[in-house]
């Protein structure tokens, strides 16, 4: 086998042909559609849109810029190219650039072959290896993602115009893998050029040295389209030597955004308690991210990301988790008065268009979430089905829940309000008391959405009367 090779004579002799990057990727991209699996995991919602021009742009061997809003994936999607390596690859044994065995780049390694020949020494890199990512940040510096001259290799003895006197970046150092740019536009003016001069001329220069440095690299980025196509904070050079742009999107359906936080946060027994969801609370948590991305009230340009459904289920589930601790029940099952819990982190996830002292988040996020319970509600209960419930009601009854309340105490409100149990079978089989609990919570705030009931609240507690 190629991997056991360990000199370069070794694996000349076994007839290994080293591919460029572009040539592995797309070899293992073709043997990927051939056999009819994805080409990245836990990706939802591109299958139609952004994928296939990932494809495209594998197959043609392009530099590609992800363009997209915050929370849409294209971290996830860069270092999920990684996959599309090969697992390992061999290489020069401790060449800082991954030099190719038969064409090595760096004189170090030219000199080693040239006095040792076939008898240099090789090692098999993982593509963890050769996959390379960077934020970047107004401080990134060419040192940072190029080079720079080592002082120790110079006070050793070296001149400054040895090229050995260089100590690697980032980039060369991702030499025959791919390297990852976050927030492309925040790299100064300065750096930019410097990463053209290497993808468009194949030189740096490193304190007025300059040297040759034809990298085997993919260059993967990321952008806001504010910053990338209005604000001019990329050069146009730079810009122009990525091949593709391709524009990412946030879910474009309930069950996209679902299926990430399902992704994201799997349901999972938490100190021998099962956690049960029911399906209308996940569904208000993803519908409530939708209406605040289609509010004209928060900033559509920096977007509401999906970490927005994410942290709200995960602050939602955490408040029954309490409660289930506190009352010794055996189950956490959440319903309608643990969403007072997603205030602080659905705060974080918006920024208010014309933000004042009359624009309060909070207020904001309720006006959200009832168009969400309202939308979600229909979807599930015929209004009109109800009249019972609210007959009770009109005759004086009253109701109060809390985010405290014990499930077993609902369900004498459920044997006591006319037409409630049968609203519920109707809603779905809930046949434990807690998700009776929360299916009873659900429809009686889509009465009150409904403009059938009055509420009160106070955080997580809930008044309905006529």
């Amino acid at each position: 086998m190629h991997e056991h090779s360990r000199t370069i004579g070794e694996l000349r002799a076994t007839g290994y042909e080293v591919v460029s990057v572009r040539e592995e990727m797309r070899r293992n991209l073709m043997a990927r559609l051939a056999a009819g699996e994805p080409i990245l995991d836990k990706i939802v919602g591109y299958g139609d849109t952004v994928v296939p021009d990932i494809e495209n742009a594998v197959l043609a061997g392009h530099h590609i810029v992800f363009l997209g809003e915050r929370g849409q994936g294209k971290s996830r999607i860069m270092r999920g190219l990684m996959s599309l390596l090969d697992e390992t690859v061999p290489a020069i044994a401790g060449c800082e650039i991954n030099d190719d065995p038969f064409r090595p780049l760096c004189k170090a390694c030219r000199g080693k072959i040239a006095e040792s020949g076939d008898a240099v020494p090789v090692e098999w890199i993982s593509r963890e290896r050769r996959y390379g990512e960077k934020l970047a940040t107004p401080d990134a510096s060419m040192a940072d993602l190029i080079g720079e001259i080592d002082p120790i290799k110079v006070a050793e003895g070296r001149y400054l115009a040895d090229e050995e006197t260089i100590h690697y970046g980032l980039v060369p150092r991702t030499n025959r893998g791919i390297f990852a740019i976050n927030e492309l536009p925040d790299l100064t003016e300065k750096v930019q050029v410097g990463l053209f001069n290497l993808m468009e001329e194949k030189d740096i220069q490193i304190k007025g040295y300059k040297i040759r440095l034809p990298l085997d690299v993919v260059l993967l980025a990321t952008a806001n389209p504010e910053d990338y196509t209005s604000r001019g904070r990329i050069i146009t050079p730079l810009k122009d030597r990525f091949d593709v742009q391709i524009r990412t999107h946030y879910p474009r359906t309930i069950a996209d955004e679902m299926a990430i936080v399902d992704l994201e946060v799997p349901a999972s027994d938490r100190d021998g308690r099962p956690l049960r969801v029911p399906e209308f609370i996940k569904e208000l948590l993803a519908q409530l991210t939708m209406e605040a991305r289609a509010s004209d009230e928060i900033n559509q340009a920096s977007g509401v990301s999906v970490r927005a459904s994410i942290n709200n289920y995960e602050s939602v589930v955490s408040n029954a988790e309490k409660r289930a601790v506190r009352c010794r029940e055996s189950e956490i099952v959440p319903r309608m008065t643990d969403l007072h819990a997603i205030l602080p982190s659905m705060a974080g996830k918006i920024e208010l268009e014309y933000a004042g002292e009359d624009k309060r988040e909070d207020d904001l996020i309720d006006r959200l979430m009832n168009r969400a319970v309202l939308k979600v509600f229909d979807r599930a209960v015929d209004i009109g089905a109800l009249g019972s419930i609210v007959e009770y009601f009109s005759g004086g009854g009253g109701v109060e829940v809390s985010d405290r309340m014990p499930a077993a105490d609902y369900l004498e409100g459920v044997r006591g309000i006319p037409g409630l149990r049968e609203a519920i079978t109707a809603l779905g089989p809930f046949e434990s008391p807690a998700l009776v609990a929360a299916a009873t919570e659900f429809i009686l705030e889509g009465c009150h959405v409904h403009g059938k009931l009055n509420k009160d609240r106070e955080g997580g507690r809930y008044s309905y009367r006529n």
